[in-house]
């Protein structure tokens, strides 16, 4: 699937605000463009992604073809404690795409 730029602190305190923000680089079609030879692109868009910080969810969103190519996302989440950030989304086509992100509290 598509990858992806991540971009966390590199630190930040227990108990305050930590800015997540995410590029994928991901066409997201929307199904009414034709190609060169008239026929019709199929729809394929991002129509859902999720973020979980050591396995508990803390973000989630459905997308649909309202959304730009290569989707940016912006969300803060409550530092608790070092570990990860693992992100998961997937496409129309049913294709996964996944990518990680370490949290360090101090």
């Amino acid at each position: 699937m598509a990858d992806s730029r991540i971009n966390v602190s590199a630190a930040t305190r227990r108990g305050e605000a930590l800015e997540v923000r995410i590029s994928i680089r991901h066409a997201m079609e929307t199904g009414y463009r034709t190609d060169e030879g008239g026929k019709p692109v199929p729809r394929n868009v991002i129509r859902s992604f999720a973020c979980r910080y050591n396995g508990d969810p803390v973000f989630a969103v459905r997308m649909s073809s309202g959304i730009a190519a290569n989707p940016y996302l912006r969300f803060f989440v409550t530092a608790r404690e070092s570990g990860t950030l693992d992100f998961e989304w997937i496409d129309d086509a049913g294709v996964r795409g996944t990518a990680q992100a370490a949290v360090k509290v101090v």
